[in-house]
């Protein structure tokens, strides 16, 4: 049976990537070994279900409707910066998402669902934007300090009104992600 890479998430209002993109600058400037997401790419991981298989992805898909049924659209607030899975081993540089109750049970609920279908339960979920990854401890302090000056910065709010089922190709430039499914909340 042919497998797709896959995960469920919420997409980056266009209006905010500038503002997320003046951050990136600031850490390019650091000269560190990071690799950036791509702006267009931006999004907040609901569930990473890795390779599945594509027979169930109708089953997925209303799993996520009815949990999705039980939701209004709601406003989230992207403020602060950190690593994972600290900053003093940095491997991961995140922007948070503040005071997020909504997006937890939402998460909560979801993961829920995937379990019964077999997927293994996130252990903890903590939700940010992955804005790059560290590939070399090279100037590994001068990103602390970056870190630690956006540790409170404000990007901005956004409302979400859908989540999508993606699937993620990986290419040598970077992973390519389409839409499978699209879940108005």
């Amino acid at each position: 049976m042919p497998e797709i890479r896959a995960f469920l998430a919420i997409d980056l209002d266009d209006d905010l990537k500038p503002k997320i993109n003046r951050i990136i600058k600031e850490f390019r400037g650091t000269y560190a070994n990071i690799k950036y997401v791509d702006l267009a790419n931006l999004h907040l991981t609901l569930k990473f279900f890795g390779d599945i298989d594509v027979e169930g992805i109708d089953l997925l898909g209303q799993k996520i409707s009815d949990v999705v049924a039980q939701f209004d659209s709601f406003s989230i607030k992207i403020r602060g910066c950190g690593a994972f899975p600290n900053s003093n081993h940095i491997k991961v540089i995140w922007v948070g998402i503040e005071d997020d109750n909504v997006l937890r049970d939402l998460h909560d609920r979801l993961d829920a669902e995937f379990k019964k279908l077999g997927f293994e339960a996130d252990r903890k979920f903590s939700s940010h934007l992955t804005i790059g990854r560290m590939k070399s401890a090279r100037n590994k302090d001068k990103v602390k300090s970056a870190i630690e000056s956006f540790g409170d910065v404000e990007v901005g709010e956004m409302k979400v009104e859908k989540i999508i089922l993606k699937k993620s190709t990986l290419k040598a430039s970077g992973p390519i992600y389409d839409d499978i499914k699209i879940f108005e909340l």
